[in-house]
């Protein structure tokens, strides 16, 4: 009998946030209710909320691919035939609502989501110690609230489930627009973020901060409109003290790099063939990586010549992040995501849902043109060793924080975020892909499968 997939049930957990790594028994011999008992058990699942954020249909790939595959930073690598025309449909406007790339988003991201449910539901009357239980309770709020924050991103109206469920037809089908779900996320992260500690230490280091709930809370506030809020927010990181710009741009990449001062939130990731590797040098670098072209599960993302004509010159950070071999064609990658791996997909990178830079660019966007909001782009700059502009260096304010937000988080997943929230991604991608701008689509499309299986329930976004 078919399932909605937002009825999910916790299956593969961690052992804990660092890269030591187990599994808790399936389902079939270790059901939920016997899961949940000591202080032990917590400690694993907790574990597996952050598991599901490396899902292939979360941040493990299809984030990347419906975010920055949909801008004007990198194009498919693969070419438009066979296992590679979905791809392509995505880069260019034209996916199908049956694409798998919607369903593996839909699905994984309500994986994640039950995932923190079935926990939150198990805390409040558990054994854990209240000290790690609110800290528990904050971890979790501020992981479903990332997946909410993409899937709003992505699709827009959706369903939103914030309770465990004890069958499929206990799933809320209900579609909220975007801002509905943003309103949530807000409540969320505000009673998250009291629950959780400014800092870790040890194997603890990776977990979710005060920091990390607070910059989320900015960047949704910035989303709605809701300029002073962000402020508010975002001031809260600068104040903390606790987060400053490493002063070599190529020092935030790589196994020797990571959980550094710039970080807020990192997805983790280790290497060594037991499958908790990420696959981004492949995805990003696909040319001198192993996995070669698509194929093998791996999805190219080439930058486009217009992100390298986008590098202003002198600007240190196109050497520590783009490679070009001049003399033999098409060999132009990412350096970011380079490392040593023993397979395919079994890199040693972690992935940057947030870092400081990102926090004082925000807080600019959030000040408007002004003194103090210079302040903040002009340290991102200084660091890329460019001049310091003003209100009087040429072009809008708008367009000259967007483009150092481009080059800054180049291949970091936050170009069509931006476009989006800058008001341009029509206006922009129809420039790009020489199409009109009624062409491009600001939301993807209900997963097809999702619709005919909810008796009626879903709708699918207009004009799709």
């Amino acid at each position: 009998m078919k399932k909605n997939i937002l009825y999910a049930l916790l299956i593969l957990v961690h052992a804990s946030c660092s890269k030591e790594f187990t599994e808790l028994s399936p389902i079939s011999e270790r059901n939920i209710q016997s899961a949940y008992k000591t202080e032990a058990d917590f400690a694993v699942a907790v574990n597996g909320l952050y598991d599901a954020l490396q899902l292939r249909g979360t941040y493990g790939q299809t984030y990347l691919i419906l975010n920055e595959m949909r801008s004007d930073n990198t194009l498919n690598g693969g070419g438009c035939n066979g296992i590679a025309q979905s791809l392509c449909e995505v880069e260019l406007f034209k996916e199908i609502t049956t694409a798998n790339e919607l369903s593996n988003s839909w699905s994984d991201s309500y994986r994640g989501i039950a995932r923190c449910n079935i926990f939150l539901d198990k805390l409040d009357g558990s054994s854990v110690p209240d000290a790690l239980k609110k800290r528990y309770k904050g971890e979790a709020l501020y992981i479903r609230s990332l997946f909410y924050y993409n899937l709003a991103i992505i699709f827009g109206n959706i369903p939103l489930q914030l309770v465990d469920v004890a069958s499929p037809a206990d799933v809320d089908l209900k579609q909220y627009p975007a801002n509905d779900v943003y309103n949530q996320i807000i409540t969320d992260l505000n009673m998250a973020e009291p629950l959780l500690p400014a800092k870790y230490t040890g194997a603890n280091i990776g977990r979710v901060t005060s920091g990390a709930v607070n910059t989320l809370l900015g960047k949704v506030y910035l989303t709605k409109g809701d300029k002073s809020a962000a402020i508010i927010a975002l001031n809260k990181v600068v104040d903390s003290k606790n987060y400053s710009l490493v002063s070599d741009y190529a020092k935030l990449w790589g196994a020797a790099n990571e959980n550094g001062t710039e970080s807020i939130f990192e997805i983790q990731y280790k290497t060594g063939g037991q499958g908790e590797g990420s696959g981004y040098f492949e995805y990003f670098a696909s040319i001198i990586g192993r996995a070669g072209g698509v194929g093998g599960g791996n999805t190219p993302m080439n930058m486009t010549p217009d992100l390298l004509a986008a590098y202003k010159t002198g600007d240190l950070r196109f050497a520590k992040s783009v490679f070009t071999n001049r003399r033999i064609p098409d060999t132009t990658y990412s350096l970011k995501y380079i490392s040593t791996q023993t397979t395919t997909f079994d890199g040693d990178n972690n992935w940057y849902v947030a870092r400081y830079a990102d926090v004082l660019l925000m807080l600019a966007e959030a000040l408007g043109e002004s003194a103090q909001a210079y302040t903040y782009i002009n340290q991102v700059r200084a660091r890329a060793g460019l001049p310091a502009i003003s209100a009087t260096t040429p072009g809008t304010f708008a367009q000259k924080l967007l483009d150092e937000r481009r080059i800054e988080f180049a291949l970091e997943n936050q170009r069509w975020q931006d476009l989006l929230r800058f008001g341009v991604a029509k206006s922009v991608m129809a420039k790009q892909l020489v199409v009109p701008e009624a062409s491009i689509r600001l939301l993807f499309a209900i997963p097809q499968k999702e619709i005919d299986v909810s008796n009626g329930k879903l709708v699918q976004n207009p004009g799709l």
